[in-house]
């Protein structure tokens, strides 16, 4: 719940204070909740009107702690409940007008299923929007595309993973690991995700709304286990730690 008209998320992301932040210092404090979010990702949600923070006279950004909770509330109803940025807009909008916004879906295996089930499962994205949000040019997701790195949904958008996708590759490609090199990931990962499947595939032909449910929530558990194993095996077979 916001506890401000510009943020206020209220669930212990931490902000430095009072003062104002610049744009790689909000990265950082937002990085304790949101671990995968970017810079690019910042600029995208302001792009949108999710935040408005204040300009220099030389033009960098300087970000308030109500802007900083306001784009973790943003984050949070994304990761969590699977809003539309336009959704989680209209809400933050109408805590702007002292109204009460619609509670967000609970989330939980079971309620509100059919409701659900016809609802979209995550925020969507044009291309154009996936070109700025990731800083690239047509030709870069051309490349991408072709490797089977992002895919566009049937109805030529994308969901929010694959801003997630670009940002990354795009980071690996400044230290040289160019698209090409990265089909091994993808092809690491579509076998973990057969494995996944073949785990929760008797649950999602079931009956019982709530059943298929718990295919989902299940599914979405096993993934986050894969994706730890994962980052932990690769650790090991290079002898670091990461952060």
């Amino acid at each position: 719940m916001l506890h401000t008209p510009r943020g206020g998320a209220g669930s212990g992301t931490a902000t430095a204070g009072s003062r104002s932040m610049s744009i790689g210092t909000v990265l950082n404090v937002l990085r304790e909740e949101f671990p995968e979010v970017t810079i690019s990702k910042i600029r995208f949600l302001e792009s949108e009107g999710l935040v408005e923070p204040q300009r220099t006279p030389s033009g960098y950004r300087k970000f308030s702690a109500d802007d900083v909770e306001r784009l973790a509330h943003v984050l949070r109803m994304q990761r969590d409940h699977y809003l539309p940025l336009k959704v989680i807009k209209e809400q933050l909008d109408a805590l702007e007008r002292g109204e009460a916004p619609a509670a967000p879906p609970a989330g939980k295996p079971g309620e509100g299923v059919e409701e659900a089930e016809s609802a979209p499962t995550a925020a969507r994205v044009g291309r154009d929007e996936l070109l700025a949000a990731a800083g690239i040019d047509e030709g870069d997701l051309a490349e991408w595309e072709s490797y089977g790195l992002i895919a566009p949904l049937p109805d030529g958008g994308y969901d929010a993973t694959a801003v997630s996708v670009a940002e990354l590759v795009g980071e690996l490609g400044r230290f040289g690991i160019e698209p090409r090199h990265l089909r091994v990931m993808r092809a690491a990962a579509d076998r973990e995700a057969g494995l996944v499947d073949s785990v929760v595939a008797p649950l999602k032909v079931h009956r019982n709304p709530q059943t298929r449910a718990l295919a989902q929530a299940r599914a979405k558990e096993l993934a986050g286990l894969t994706v730890r194993l994962h980052a932990a095996l690769v650790q090991t077979a290079l002898g670091v730690r990461l952060p």
